[in-house]
């Protein structure tokens, strides 16, 4: 049976790409700045190096590979057969030499834009399984793969920062996190851009206000820093989990 059709059109596709893609050059060149030695180094993630965040990304890659396939072949493929699988994986990249770990990243990205530019356009609708077990449609594994760019670029903790990701992103990844707050019944808060035209994310008329630059309130929200964003209720608490 083939899938129904998809409303994932040409010009949404090729803009989401792009970002994508861009967030695949912006980590690469994150790494690139990176030396060997470097790489042994604290991430911006609580107990993990550099080259484990490498070894994740690369790993991320290979698992929304795994997807795409699904979607192809409509052979189920899940992204990682358990939790143990996955941070096995992750473990067995960030042991090896500097060298490799850098062409395990780069063959995992190019192999997955392969896979996303061989498929047919009624793919993309295909209802696949995503990390926490909701079926969602392949296209939505574009979002999952350029959030985890530029985040994670951000991770390797050499100069890189919310600021440097791009408005759209910036919107949708705020967007995403208050709407997962929102699904667990914390509305307490509203968050205001100081600097962006979709000024406003959470319920207009909540309790609280905190307030920041876009990069700043994404940057606290996703649970990286607290620096530049205030709240009107006294010391500007620490963000909820949204994954």
């Amino acid at each position: 049976m083939s899938a129904p059709h998809d409303p994932f059109e040409l010009s949404a596709r090729r803009l989401t790409l792009d970002l994508v893609r861009r967030g695949t050059e912006f980590f690469g060149r994150e790494l690139q700045g990176l030396t060997d030695d470097e790489l042994d180094g604290d991430s911006l993630l609580p107990g993990w190096t550099r080259r484990q965040v490498v070894a994740h990304v690369a790993s991320n890659a290979r698992a929304i590979g795994r997807l795409a396939q699904w979607a192809d072949t409509g052979a189920e493929t899940v992204m990682y057969a358990s939790m143990e699988a996955r941070n096995a994986e992750i473990a067995a990249g960030s042991i090896l030499s500097s060298d490799a770990l850098r062409e395990s990243w780069a063959d995992s990205a190019a192999d997955l834009d392969r896979r996303w530019l061989a498929l047919a356009d009624d793919r993309w609708v295909v209802p696949v399984r995503n990390g926490q077990g909701a079926m969602v449609p392949l296209r939505d594994t574009v979002w999952m793969r350029t959030r985890e760019l530029w985040i994670h670029a951000v991770d390797l903790n050499h100069g890189a920062g919310f600021r440097d990701l791009p408005e759209e992103a910036l919107e949708r990844l705020l967007g995403e996190i208050v709407g997962a707050w929102a699904s667990r019944g914390d509305t307490g808060r509203r968050l205001t851009a100081t600097d962006s035209t979709h000024t406003g994310y959470g319920d207009p008329d909540a309790a609280h206000q905190v307030t920041g630059s876009l990069a700043d309130l994404a940057a606290w929200a996703a649970g990286r820093a607290r620096s530049g964003v205030t709240s009107d209720a006294g010391e500007t608490p620490v963000a909820a989990r949204w994954l």
